[in-house]
């Protein structure tokens, strides 16, 4: 369980907890979006800006709605702890060993937090979507709605027809609860002559992702329609561990789990499940490069960039600069994407064949799907500098008064060699420090904690040499 949820008297308020869902890579985002750092947790506008993620949590902050839990990958525990921590906002985070699709993890937050406060209300958001204009007012006017039963979804008024997105119909208003409507039917992504009849038609909505409705509703008919996967989830939650700053959920049992959407193991299903327009926002759920430059401001000539970019007669493209300068001559409708290790170069029209780029990378088992070359980590960052067969090269920075733990490769050792700052380790039960111009050895087994023990940053240069033999500095190796 969530061990600490505020516990909430019955009358108070606000009982709307933002349930924030951090899953899957988005491929069609790469080469900025990887494995290992997804497109949820990069910035949406160019560096220094806010990341998809940190939108989503301040778009839903205030007094009407409580703290913030968050699901995501065990693997993205410590993003989500930094980006919270970067907008000074305590969260509460549930991570998943394996991923189920968003059923099992929006029924693994409702079972946690209906503990400490049995009315809660869940408002479910996707991490990665951009929205404009004000979704607060309509979400708080459905909030009786939700304590009566209903599980509401948010449609979005539909600009074109899509075919990359759900769609929910118009099956008539409620009287009871002015802007509220029943649901005729949902509609997975159809073709494009099916979306266009949807349009044509009238009374039909994109399905955004975004739903509210009490903890204890969704979990009743969770038991009711898929009582194995409740069953399942349920167990995952009573035998969660506890950790400093997360919960993680039991493997063994949460795997047993249907890897469906909500959509399709309840609302589809469920006769409380009803409908609320969402006329007056932009919205966009960022799903490829053209979506990016949709949303994006543009100059004159409609061309969307972000770092160093020279463009000269280029029209209607993006260009995402990196530490390097990017120039676009004489193209149209171009996407070019830089990042330290990969580039991309696409046009408009075969923006969604990105994916497949990234299946024949994994295929391949390249590390560009993977990870970038500098990822940053809850004691400081570590940046690959160059490799080859016989050795890698790295930048390791600690932040002040943080602490790393120097991991063995068991590949072979390594030479940790000081740039910059004042460190302190530990060997034969002695603290010793180290500093500018120092070199240590470190056996390839050895797990080896190093502490920033100033106030400035740590940096220095980690050198694993593959199946050989460091020759210099002092060797650290287990007792």
């Amino acid at each position: 369980m969530i061990g600490d949820l505020p516990r909430v008297a019955a009358n108070d308020r606000p009982r709307i907890y933002p349930l924030v869902l951090c899953g899957g890579m988005g491929s069609r985002l790469w080469p900025l979006s990887r494995v290992e750092q997804p497109k949820q947790f990069q910035p949406t506008a160019g560096k220094d800006s806010l990341s998809y993620f940190q939108a989503t949590i301040q778009r839903h902050r205030g007094a009407q709605f409580c703290a913030p839990i968050v699901v995501t990958s065990a693997r993205h525990v410590t993003i989500v702890r930094r980006q919270l921590e970067q907008l000074q906002i305590d969260g509460h985070v549930i991570a998943e060993p394996v991923g189920r699709n968003t059923g099992p993890a929006v029924l693994a937050a409702a079972l946690s937090v209906i503990r400490n406060d049995p009315e809660a209300q869940l408002l479910v958001l996707p991490s990665d979507h951009v929205i404009k204009g004000d979704l607060n007012s309509t979400v708080t006017a459905m909030s009786q709605a939700a304590d009566d039963g209903r599980i509401i979804t948010f449609g979005i008024m539909p600009r074109y027809a899509e075919t990359g997105y759900g769609y929910v119909t118009d099956g008539g208003s409620f009287d009871v609860y002015p802007g509220l409507h029943r649901v005729l039917q949902f509609v997975e992504k159809p073709p494009l002559s099916e979306a266009e009849a949807l349009l044509s038609a009238g009374g039909a909505y994109w399905a955004s992702g975004i739903s509210l409705f009490r903890a204890d509703t969704l979990i009743g008919e969770f038991a009711r329609l898929e009582p194995e996967s409740f069953v399942a989830v349920s167990r995952a939650v009573s035998s969660a561990e506890q950790c400093d700053d997360h919960i993680l959920l039991d493997e063994a049992t949460f795997t047993q789990a249907r890897a469906e959407p909500t959509e399709r193991l309840v609302f589809e299903r469920s006769d409380a499940v009803a409908l609320a327009p969402v006329c007056h926002i932009d919205w966009n759920d960022v799903g490829a490069w053209t979506s990016v430059h949709a949303i994006s401001d543009k100059c004159g000539d409609g061309n969307v960039t972000n770092g160093d970019v020279i463009s000269l007669n280029t029209k209607n493209s993006l260009i995402h600069g990196d530490d390097r300068l990017v120039a676009v001559v004489g193209m149209e409708d171009v996407i070019v994407v830089d990042t330290p290790d990969a580039v991309l170069v696409t046009n408009q029209q075969n923006a969604q064949m990105v994916k497949s780029i990234v299946d024949r990378l994994k295929d391949q088992n390249r590390s560009e799907v993977t990870t970038h070359k500098l990822r940053d980590l809850s004691w400081g960052s570590i940046e690959a500098l160059s490799s080859a067969d016989e050795y890698r090269m790295k930048m390791v920075t600690v932040r002040p008064e943080a602490t790393m733990m120097l991991n063995g490769t068991g590949e072979g050792p390594s030479l940790l060699a000081v740039i910059s700052g004042q460190g302190a380790y530990q060997e034969g039960g002695a603290e010793k420090s180290i500093s500018s111009g120092d070199t240590i050895s470190v056996a390839a087994d050895l797990c080896l904690p190093l502490r920033n023990a100033s106030t400035q940053p740590f940096q220095a240069i980690l050198l694993t040499i593959l199946n050989g033999v460091v020759p210099t500095g002092p060797v650290l190796a287990h007792a």
